[in-house]
């Protein structure tokens, strides 16, 4: 029990801690333009509900730790509700109000009274943030760890596999992917993934020769690199494991930096490239993750580095490594999932203030409400099938299922 209970602790406290951080820094994003802007800000909240910790920096802005860690706002002033943008009478009342309150040097303070450039300046800055997040934890990694790679080399080819029926032989050597050069056996599991179903070509080096190869990956149920069990896009290949096919590449600060920001847009573009491909329905849905199988994938990286790390020092290196990589990642999908144009989200702002600029003048407030009700249910709607995908990951229904057989 009390090792049950230990696990479960390392799972919650590894997942809210990256949870917590990349939601901080979309929300800092938000603030830092907000105040270069000029905007007046009443709070700063990392967490939801009643304060454990709270103080008044200078400029009157309340810094707020809430009980409930699953994320974090900025409020500005006057903006009661922040999903919406107010229409011309919402805006008026809203002016009259501070005038009689403050006087009418105070108006140009308030977010909604800012030049229609300023505002979405602020709201697009959070998503930015998350992708200048990941460049720059991508970089420090490379910059201060290096990276270990192994040439696309084949050390055996599964029987009845995708890569068999295409005439793969152990010893080949993939040079390119549908055009692209592949540097690392790692770059095939992605590949596989993304590409299910779909005819790809290689080439292939084989006893001096250059050869063109065609394979389809397909769905297989096998262990991830946690060790999880899961279905998974493969082509059936081994790589070869001898110790001198590994390479320890350096990096000096621009390579990093270039290697960083090149990284952040592969994620970037794969994501919706995959998302694509989901919406289209060429690849089954059931493979999306929610908050679950964040949690499942920051707790086992934390196990890991627990269990293996030869004392407290290297597990804590290892481990905060290793949810730095996972916290780089998820920002750059928090990133773009706000940019979508669905209200509620950044990108839904965005929608709203594309309008604005066309017509001289916001939205109705009475289509905004639609709107946001519309982008609230679908967001819920993507957390409840992300989290029912989780559950089956986990099994859990299987679990529940067995204590009533």
């Amino acid at each position: 029990m009390i090792e049950f209970i230990q696990v479960a602790l390392i799972y919650v406290v590894s997942f809210l801690a990256v949870l917590t951080l990349v939601v901080t820094v979309h929300e800092l994003g938000h603030f830092l333009v907000a105040k270069a802007c000029g905007v007046a800000i009443d709070r700063f909240a990392i967490g939801f509900g009643r304060a454990i910790l709270s103080w008044r920096d200078s400029s009157g802005v309340e810094w707020r730790i809430g009980w409930v860690p699953l994320g974090g706002y900025v409020r500005f002033s006057g903006d009661e509700n922040a999903a919406s943008v107010p229409d011309h009478e919402d805006l008026e009342s809203m002016r009259t109000a501070i005038i009689a309150r403050e006087g009418h040097a105070a108006v140009n303070r308030y977010f909604h009274f800012k030049p229609l450039w300023q505002r979405a300046a602020v709201v697009v800055a959070g998503p930015v943030t998350n992708f200048l997040f990941s460049i720059a934890v991508f970089s420090a990694l490379l910059m201060a760890l290096g990276q270990y790679t192994s040439p696309a080399k084949i050390a055996a080819v599964a029987a009845n596999s995708p890569a068999s029926r295409a005439g793969f032989q152990p010893g080949d050597l993939i040079v390119s992917v549908n055009g692209k050069p592949v540097h690392s056996f790692s770059d095939l599991s992605e590949v596989a993934q993304l590409r299910v179903n779909l005819p790809t070509l290689f080439k292939v080096k084989r006893a001096g020769q250059e050869l063109a190869l065609t394979a389809t990956p397909e769905y297989q149920l096998r262990p991830d690199a946690l060790g999880s069990m899961r279905k998974q896009g493969t082509f059936g290949l081994a790589s070869s494991q001898e110790p001198g096919d590994y390479k320890h590449i350096r990096y000096g600060p621009f390579e990093a930096l270039k290697a960083g920001v090149d990284q952040t847009g592969h994620i970037l573009s794969s994501t919706v490239y995959y998302l694509g491909r989901m919406i289209t329905g060429q690849v089954s849905a059931d493979q999306l993750s929610g908050p679950l199988g964040i949690a499942k994938i920051s707790g086992k990286l934390t196990q890991a580095s627990v269990e293996g790390a030869p004392n407290f020092g290297a597990m804590v290196l290892s481990g905060g490594v290793g949810l730095l990589q996972l916290a780089a990642v998820l920002s750059v999908g928090i990133g773009f999932m706000n940019l979508l144009p669905v209200p509620v989200l950044d990108g839904g702002h965005l929608l709203f203030y594309a309008y604005e600029a066309a017509m001289r003048r916001p939205l109705a407030a009475k289509v905004q409400a639609v709107g946001y009700r519309v982008g609230l249910a679908l967001v819920l709607s993507l957390m409840l099938f992300a989290t029912w995908n989780d559950l089956q990951q986990l099994h859990v229904f299987k679990f529940i299922g067995g204590l009533f057989s």
